[in-house]
């Protein structure tokens, strides 16, 4: 999802800003979320039960016991009763129990140097087109200063020739270029062969060719053939999480899989060449990336595995008008394609968060946070108290954050909202710096960062959330399995990463 312009004439002031999404909450979410706690974690109601069997059996004495199996002994019909109910619980037990979902390794590319494309070379380019009026290209010079993206990241080849070649010869080249870059990557740094691949899922929201790109994979890899292959598209910047989380669902039944997620956006047929302003703003922030993810459900590569997928929650706003046409792939006035953003976006995307994290937050925070929210909700919403809702700490749930790097007003509001530090946001500048908006790829860009600057510690938390077209906004959270050395990482910042974070201009006000 990309920003709308600090300068956009289409929004108001105030829609350009994320509404303060927590001093409203509807208590339909936060019944959701207890929802899935509670189907979710049967466990924990078993969990005091065994305490006590447990509590009450060691204070037995080895006479106690001695005495309890002599009864046992002449009991045939308890001992019958008590091995067929346990037999009948473990079996419950190992039968309903989610299979475990690790994330094994992943891999982002990162194209050649040939393709770095500074802000003004973007403007130049866009300039040698003589499609753009002047006034566009000061719109889109104005936006690209202020978009948060520096001067090191990559457009795709057809668009540094001159003139710009889009084409559909090209657009499938610049998907083999960063599908099987990132996967060849994968498959060194696990040791995988393709063979082993049991499902396959590739997102790419405005890239849809026949065949489809999971058919290319499979094509290129020699995938087996009865592959679970599935190829998703215009689900916009969140499709990521939501091949994730399909790929979730597909591991519970599928034992011992492999699952490939491959996340990415093709630029080349996706260029805009008119003149509206709402259609300008995603040439001047996205950019040329993707990620493949593998994941397992065997637990026998638990060892090996960096995290494991602990919660997916998906919201989806597309019920309502204004939600689903905020983002648009639509025609101009003179017929050419391109992706509209509505003065809404901010709006829409703030309701859409706040749903997502209202769902979440009983299934992170800790039992303190829940009830101190709980409290004022409730106060608020049937004793009508003039009370502002208590504002979740999600720092306590979370030690590392990976925002969507969709634009920079975006990151700022969220921040603001989230109460975040300059050092969680990090992740997220940087990679929206460095590389720019690479659509559903962009979390794992993230992820990669904070792995390279050595963050990563066992346990900690990861929670990645996104943003896209529809309207969604989608989260998962993951747990570190083990501390990640980033003097092993071989991922797109280790070249570099001692030059980061750097300083960011301030965006001057208009």
């Amino acid at each position: 999802m990309a920003e709308q312009s600090i300068n956009a004439p289409l929004a108001s002031s105030s829609s350009r800003r994320l509404p303060d999404f927590q001093q409203s909450v509807k208590l339909k979410y936060v019944k959701l979320g207890y929802h899935y706690l509670i189907t979710h974690g049967m466990y924990l109601f078993l969990f005091p039960v065994i305490v006590v069997i447990a509590t009450q059996l060691s204070t037995l004495s080895l006479e106690d016991l001695h005495d309890l199996a002599d009864h046992l002994r002449f009991d045939l019909i308890s001992i019958v009763l008590c091995s067929s109910l346990l037999v009948f619980l473990s079996t419950i037990y190992f039968l309903t129990r989610p299979r475990p979902v690790y994330l094994v390794n992943f891999s982002c590319y990162k194209p050649d140097e040939a393709r770095k494309c500074t802000k003004k070379f973007s403007v130049e380019r866009s300039i040698s087109t003589g499609l753009f009026t002047a006034e566009s290209v000061e719109f889109q010079r104005k936006i690209v200063e202020r978009s948060g993206l520096g001067d090191s990241t990559y457009f795709p080849e057809a668009f540094l020739s001159i003139p710009p070649l889009p084409s559909i010869n090209e657009a499938r080249k610049e998907a083999r270029t960063v599908i099987f870059g990132a996967i060849d990557e994968l498959f060194a740094k696990t040791n995988v062969k393709p063979k082993d691949i049991g499902i396959l899922i590739v997102n790419c929201s405005l890239f849809n060719p026949t065949p489809s790109l999971s058919a290319m994979v499979v094509n290129h890899y020699k995938l087996r053939g009865n592959i679970l292959s599935y190829n998703l598209g215009g689900m916009g910047c969140s499709a990521g999480l939501i091949s994730i989380d399909l790929a979730k669902d597909l591991l519970q039944v599928h034992a011992n899989s492999y699952a490939l997620v491959v996340s990415m956006e093709n630029m080349t047929l996706n260029w805009y060449f008119g003149n509206n302003k709402s259609m300008l703003i995603t040439n001047c922030l996205f950019r040329m990336g993707g990620a493949a993810i593998l994941l397992s459900n065997k637990r026998s590569d638990r060892r090996r595995s960096k995290y494991e997928l602990v919660h997916t929650v998906r919201t989806h706003k597309g019920a309502d008008d204004k939600s689903y046409n905020c983002v648009m792939q639509e025609e101009d006035d003179t017929k050419k394609i391109g992706v509209s953003l509505s003065k809404d976006l901010m709006v829409v995307a703030a309701d859409a968060l706040k749903t997502n994290i209202t769902t979440l937050g009983p299934l992170v925070l800790p039992i303190s946070e829940q009830l101190l929210f709980l409290t004022t909700v409730v106060a608020k919403k049937f004793f009508k108290m003039k009370i502002k809702p208590y504002i979740p700490d999600f720092k306590l749930a979370f030690e590392h954050f990976c925002i969507h790097a969709g634009g920079r007003a975006v990151l700022d509001e969220l921040e603001k909202n989230l109460q975040l530090s300059d050092w969680q946001m990090e992740p997220s500048r940087m990679t929206l710096y460095r590389f720019g908006n690479t659509s559903s790829s962009s979390l794992w860009y993230e992820l990669a960062y904070t792995e390279g600057k050595g963050r990563i510690r066992k346990k900690d938390r990861v929670w990645q959330i996104a943003f896209g077209s529809g309207f969604k906004c989608n989260s998962a959270v993951w747990r570190a399995l083990k501390a990640v050395d980033p003097a092993e990482e071989r991922n797109p910042w280790m070249d570099e990463i001692n030059n980061f974070p750097v300083a960011v201009p301030e965006v001057s006000k208009i």
